[in-house]
């Protein structure tokens, strides 16, 4: 394994299905937990401290609200942690993205944007870091980059041509 992916819920699964879809399609192995900072603390610290005998390598971690779950578990472990910020009501992921960003000096949590791009994004760091220690995850996300920039591309030259002949 080189990803945990840990959830404060099941409910935000479906919201981190494009982060998890792009960790298969580079390629990179991860498990994926619904653990709470507040509901199983102990599970969480058992989680985390167990986590590189397991070959775990970063950290991305999904919550609402209080959205404490990126500060414990970058309590409990050297490894990066990237906070997700989970866009739920009744604040739109405002509480969680603060909650995530004001993480006391000394206990490190990236944080990637709430909302649809949070996941993805988390995904994408984590593939960043990890690549710098895999020259074939390297490639692999190389070709990735060149696969959306072709995408962009395609879509500009649609939408020239669409205003060259309306």
């Amino acid at each position: 394994m080189s990803v945990a992916l840990l959830m404060g819920s099941d409910s935000d699964f479906p919201r981190l299905e494009p982060g998890v879809a792009l960790l298969k399609k580079l390629g990179i192995p991860f498990e994926a937990r619904v653990l709470s900072a507040h509901r199983t603390p102990k599970a969480v610290v058992q989680f985390v401290e167990a986590a590189p005998r397991r070959g775990i390598k970063i950290f991305l971690c999904a919550a609402g609200g209080a959205a404490h779950l990126a500060g414990v578990v970058a309590a409990h472990t050297d490894l990066p942690v990237i906070g997700i910020p989970m866009d739920n009501p009744p604040l739109g992921g405002l509480d969680a993205l603060l909650s995530t960003v004001q993480m006391p000096g000394g206990v490190p949590v990236a944080a990637v944007g709430a909302g649809a791009g949070g996941p993805l994004n988390a995904a994408l760091f984590a593939a960043r870091v990890l690549a710098l220690s895999d020259p074939a995850l390297a490639q692999r996300y190389a070709a990735w980059r060149e696969d959306e920039t072709a995408k962009v591309a395609k879509k500009d030259a649609a939408l020239q041509a669409k205003l060259t002949t309306g």
